[in-house]
């Protein structure tokens, strides 16, 4: 359950691209700004309590963290980097999750959330969703707008609507 907690909020992985990818930075786009990157998890350390294939159910208050390379296309140049951090505000199934990523590029950070449903069944397709692009710092001041993310085999595809 958390590896697909974790491949479903790769929220950063998106987010970095409105400064490597976009012809300008977020601060200096004029009406919409559309692009798409791909997101792959860096491997870290699991902690696994309990006996193997024993899982407890998360409780509110409950967090994990992930960061994530970002690409241009699959299996290209690493064009980026993210962390996220994400904390369970409703216990259940399915549960509710609110995550925050922020990403670090050249010209400055990026910043984006979103509070999420996630079923706890394995066996559940993860549905798609969307992110709200909160702000940045740098050449992205001011940015705004959404990431939608879809499951795209071992990388999670990322779809930018930046507007000033």
């Amino acid at each position: 359950m958390l590896r697909s907690i974790r491949t479903l909020l790769a929220l950063g992985a998106g987010l970095a691209a409105a400064g490597t990818f976009a012809a300008a930075p977020a601060s200096a786009i004029e009406g919409d700004e559309t692009f798409t990157l791909y997101a792959r998890e860096v491997p870290g350390e699991e902690d696994d309590e309990g006996e193997p294939g024993e899982q407890q159910l998360p409780e509110v208050g409950d967090s994990f963290s992930f960061a994530d390379d970002l690409y241009r296309e699959k299996g290209g140049e690493k064009v980026g980097r993210d962390g996220v951090a994400c904390t369970v505000v409703r216990a259940g199934n399915p549960m509710d999750i609110q995550c925050l990523g922020t990403f670090v590029l050249s010209g400055g950070q990026i910043t984006a959330q979103v509070l999420m449903t996630v079923p706890l069944d394995d066996s559940a397709e993860l549905p798609d969703f969307d992110a709200s692009v909160t702000g940045g710092t740098g050449d992205y001041r001011g940015a705004t707008g959404q990431i939608h993310f879809t499951e795209d085999g071992e990388y999670q595809r990322l779809e930018f609507d930046l507007t000033d």
